[in-house]
């Protein structure tokens, strides 16, 4: 084919339109993938959550029972370490760090959200940070997803049914009681948010990885869970994570989630959480 002056300008045109745009073709593939805002449904909107629907096929969401061991046997040295890490947490009753602990239980997505504000040192809502809301919100359901093979497997009891010791949350007894124990689901979450908010915010990756890590052990302090719970339960939650990253919505999603908290900075949008109380409560020793 012959190329004419009009159309070799046009290409010349076009490759420097590429090169002092800085990868506009990639940006708007990244537009194009995004989740269109209002348009994924509720996830069990019975449950007050206000989850959506996951960016996975729930067959594609890691699997439990695949990944991890049985949970100790009785008897055994890990569930020996279990019992004592359940009780060295009793004298934590009526502190400030029960308190938290207590508190963390709460999952909907508004609380869960403003449970890691003074790690991240910001205040984010729906309304200044809807793609981070709703990486978040669809998040939740593949990580709770991914806990659920192995809960319904096991059938493992939770703590307080074993040591008939009071819980933190004694209104929830009867949904605990049926919805078992290992892994621990509460945790996977809070350590997937904690991980996706690091990416999101990573010079606050210490603090936010802290908060992660002290909602899992808020599940042992309530007497929720046992200590492998957690860990199994964190396993899962960067298990599902990382499968998140293969997903080109998920991705996009976190490319205006960041845009946003960006944003957010810029505005100086502070926490209105008590971050001194919050960390004197964290400060408390747990074993």
């Amino acid at each position: 084919m012959k190329i004419t002056p009009t159309i070799n300008l046009m290409l010349i045109c076009t490759l420097a339109l590429s090169l002092f745009t800085g990868c506009a073709t990639t940006n708007d593939a990244s537009s194009q993938a995004r989740t269109k805002l209002g348009t994924i449904p509720a996830s069990h909107p019975e449950r007050g959550l206000g989850t959506l629907k996951g960016y996975l096929d729930p067959k594609a969401v890691p699997n439990s029972v695949a990944l991890i061991p049985p949970p100790p046997a009785p008897n055994s040295a890990a569930f020996a370490h279990d019992e004592e890490v359940a009780r060295s947490t009793f004298p934590l009753r009526n502190t400030p760090r029960f308190e938290l602990a207590v508190s963390d239980y709460d999952l909907k997505v508004p609380s869960l959200v403003n449970t890691f504000s003074c790690a991240i040192n910001a205040q984010i809502t729906e309304a200044n940070a809807p793609y981070l809301y709703t990486v978040l919100r669809r998040s939740f359901t593949d990580i709770g997803v991914s806990t659920s093979a192995a809960k319904d497997y096991y059938n493992r009891l939770r703590p307080f049914q074993v040591n008939h010791e009071p819980i933190g949350v004694p209104e929830a007894r009867a949904f605990l009681e049926k919805n078992h124990s290992y892994p621990s689901g509460h945790t996977a979450i809070g350590w997937g948010f904690a991980l996706i908010l690091t990416e999101i915010a990573p010079d606050r990756a210490n603090e936010l990885l802290a908060r992660g890590r002290a909602f899992g052990e808020s599940r042992n302090i309530v007497n929720h869970h046992w200590f492998s719970d957690v860990v199994w339960g964190r396993f899962m939650g960067a298990g599902t994570i990382a499968r998140l990253h293969a997903d080109p919505t998920f991705r996009a999603d976190m490319d205006a989630a960041r845009a946003e908290f960006a944003a957010i900075r810029a505005q100086g949008l502070a926490p209105t959480r008590d971050c001194k109380a919050e960390a004197a409560a964290l400060g408390t020793k747990t074993n």
